[in-house]
Parts: C-alpha cells; structure tokens; sequence
C-alpha cells in the first residue's frame, strides 16, 4: 500500500520576487527572483525545472499559490469524470504520468483513487524531489528520455499493463516533443486512455510552433486516437497576472502510430 501523500511545509527560500513589467519574457521565458533562507538571491527561470526542484518548497509555492495553477486539479476531474460517464472504475487504470514532474499529477490521480501510477521524467531532480515532497506516490518512478527507447525499455513498461497516460503543463515548450509523446503513447494499451493539456496556441494549426497541432489532427484523422472530450480553462496566470488558457484532453487511445509517420507529419 502507498504511504500516505506528505503536504510540502519547509521551504529553502524567504521570498520569491517577479521582474518588473517592462522586463516580462514570454511564458517560456518566464523568471523570478528567489531569496534564500541563507541570505542569498537566486534568479531561476521556471523552464529550468533542475534548479526549481532542487529548491524546496519553491514549485509549489511558485505555479500553485502565486500563479494559481490549476490544472493537476482540472485535467484529474475531467478524466475521472469522463471514466465515470462511460462506467469504468478509476481503480482499474494504470497510469503512466509522463512529466511527471515532483508528483503533483501523481497525487492528483490518487486522491481520486487510482491505485497504480507510474511517474516518468527526464531529469533526475524531479525524482529527487518527489521521493523528498511526496514520498510513496508512485509505484516506480522512472528517468527516461523518450525520444530514444530501446526494446528493454518498452517491455519493462509492458509489465505495469498500462492503460492510461496523462502528461500535464508538459507539452508544447520543447520539454516533450513529438517523438517522446508518439513513444509514450505506444506504451499504452489500446482502448487506454490518453490525458494530456496543452496551450491555447499550440491547438491552433497557424500559431502552432511545436508541431503538436498537426500531430493530434493527424492522429485522431488516421484512427490512432479517439477524443472524448475537451475543456478550454486557466491553467495559470502570468508574472503579470494574465490568465494563460490551455485545453485539458481526454481521448481513446485506438492504435499505435508508427514512427516513420512523424516526419510526414511535421
């Protein structure tokens, strides 16, 4: 059985500070000023996922109680909602949490009673934070850099039976490419469900940049996924308080996509 999910309550840092307006990046620019406890004064960006992890407490306090992120919350409801409507049991999925980031998702998912979650990033900081902030949450915790799995690595993820994946405020940055999504996906089994959200802009064909707009046209056009249903929502506010709307998704997973097809794609 998990251990019980631990409520981050120290913190490394005093204060956390953003940048006056004029000096405001885009999203994936984002930076803020974080003052140590040892007196210290630290700029990190938020896409430099090391060095937020590595400072405790300072994810939650950034993206969930300054920046009022909600989308762990969301993009969880609208799954369990959807799995309930079609008279499946949360208890019966297996879920591969990709991005998964210091467990947030992960707790998400067992608060609302699935019992098998699998974390997967690319940085061992991530892992390091979740075994210090949330111990217990996952039933393995694996680093992996999807865009390049060898056969081993499939089957070592075959074992869980895995039926559902969910990536959450992982895409569309670069942080998951195509590639790394389509692999991840092809571990799922077909008929799983397959979770994700992703910004306003990277759903719109001629603002899209990451090439994920044509990727999931293309794939519910071909039958490898099916969608169920879709949310437009906040998923946070920006260092200047401007809500940044992203789409929460849950669909079927139909078939595999085969790899040679992404370049067609892109």
């Amino acid at each position: 059985m998990k251990s019980e999910a631990m409520t981050v309550s120290e913190s490394d840092f005093v204060s956390v500070r953003f940048p006056t307006c004029d000096e405001n990046p885009n999203q994936d620019e984002e930076w803020c000023f974080v003052d140590m406890k040892n007196g210290d004064t630290r700029k990190i960006r938020f896409h430099d996922y090391q060095e937020v992890f590595s400072v405790e407490g300072l994810y939650e306090h950034l993206f969930y109680e300054k920046l009022e992120c909600d989308s762990p919350r969301t993009v969880v409801d609208l799954l369990s909602t959807q799995v309930d409507s079609e008279g499946f049991q949360l208890s019966d999925l297996n879920v591969l949490d990709v991005g998964a980031g210091n467990g947030m998702v992960g707790e998400a998912l067992t608060r609302v009673g699935v019992e098998t979650v699998v974390g997967l990033d690319i940085i061992d900081e991530a892992r390091e934070a979740t075994h210090r902030d949330r111990p217990g949450i996952y039933d393995r915790y694996y680093i992996e850099d999807l865009t390049s799995l060898e056969n081993g690595d499939v089957e070592k993820y075959q074992n869980y039976g895995l039926n559902c994946l969910t990536i959450v405020a992982a895409l569309g940055f670069g942080d998951i490419p195509p590639l790394a999504f389509a692999n991840a996906f092809n571990l799922i089994e077909d008929g799983g469900w397959i979770v994700f959200n992703i910004k306003d802009e990277f759903l719109q064909s001629e603002k899209d940049s990451s090439g994920f707009s044509r990727l999931v046209k293309y794939m519910c056009e071909k039958g490898n996924l099916e969608k169920q249903t879709q949310e437009k929502y906040r998923h946070r506010l920006s260092i200047e308080g401007v809500p940044l709307y992203y789409h929460a998704i849950v669909a079927k997973k139909k078939r595999d996509i085969q790899l040679s097809e992404l370049d067609k794609i892109q």
